[in-house]
């Protein structure tokens, strides 16, 4: 009893072990009557008879501009499993002296970066790292935010939630108690955006920014600057924090 699967099992695809089965059944025969000895379809045929000439299970010759296609004895598909088992044993030690490149790059996701960024810009590039790591319906969380701030910060950050909100990303922020009441109505006014007073009367001159595995510490006084740790634990320490104080804070009116 022949067993189609068994067949397959060597390496074969579906239409490989019908076509295969089908050459031995007819012996030398041209393309016609493999196919609907097989049944595959006439598209593939060519394909299929290509790769397993390659697989070194089917011959051809040319009688009078004709080919004609043999199936080679059975005993090749022996031959074919085991120069298969070979190649599968020479990659096996390849990628056994590759491990510990492969392993390092795969450790890299887990290591701890810092970058520190200076001015204007610098603060304006870190922020921005947001867009490349968030998808629509996540979000970033803001507390601390000094209620002083220059023009040029408040025009920036206007843009940015307006373009924030076009991609469907939330932004939750905690203002330094003192802020001005108008600036707090207008970062509301955008879309995703809820803006809240600190729950307490602490104040510092840096902020701070937590989404997925970063955290942004922000200092907008005369030497700005904004470091970007990025490391899951400790942003999840900092988005604990968060939490606490938005749990504390009260809608905006």
């Amino acid at each position: 009893m022949i067993d189609l699967e068994s067949i397959k099992e060597a390496g074969l695809t579906d239409g490989e072990a019908k076509v295969y089965l089908a050459m031995l059944k007819k012996g030398q025969s041209t393309v016609g009557p493999i196919i609907e000895e097989s049944k595959v379809a006439n598209s593939i045929i060519y394909r299929i008879l290509e790769s397993l000439i390659e697989k070194g299970l089917v011959s051809f010759i040319i009688k009078e501009k004709t080919k004609y296609f043999k199936a080679e004895n059975p005993k090749k598909i022996i031959e074919y499993i085991e120069k298969n088992k070979e190649k599968a044993e020479a990659n096996k030690l390849k990628i056994e002296k590759m491990l510990p490149a492969l392993i390092a790059i795969g450790d890299n996701e887990g290591k701890t970066s810092v970058q520190v960024y200076e001015g204007f810009k610098g603060v304006q590039t870190a922020y921005e790292h947001y867009y490349s790591k968030l998808k629509k319906g996540e979000g970033i969380f803001c507390w601390g935010i000094y209620p002083e701030q220059e023009e040029r910060y408040h025009l920036y950050w206007q843009r940015d939630h307006t373009r924030r909100g076009k991609l469907g990303i939330f932004s939750k922020m905690l203002f330094n108690k003192g802020t001005d009441r108008t600036i707090l109505k207008n970062r509301n006014s955008y879309k995703l955006a809820d803006a809240r007073y600190m729950p307490t009367d602490m104040k510092t001159p840096a902020w701070f920014m937590v989404y997925k595995d970063t955290v942004i510490i922000t200092l907008q006084t005369k030497h700005e600057m904004a470091v970007e740790i990025v490391n899951q634990d400790i942003a999840d320490t900092f988005k604990a924090y968060f939490d606490d104080f938005w749990s504390k804070s009260k809608h905006f009116k």
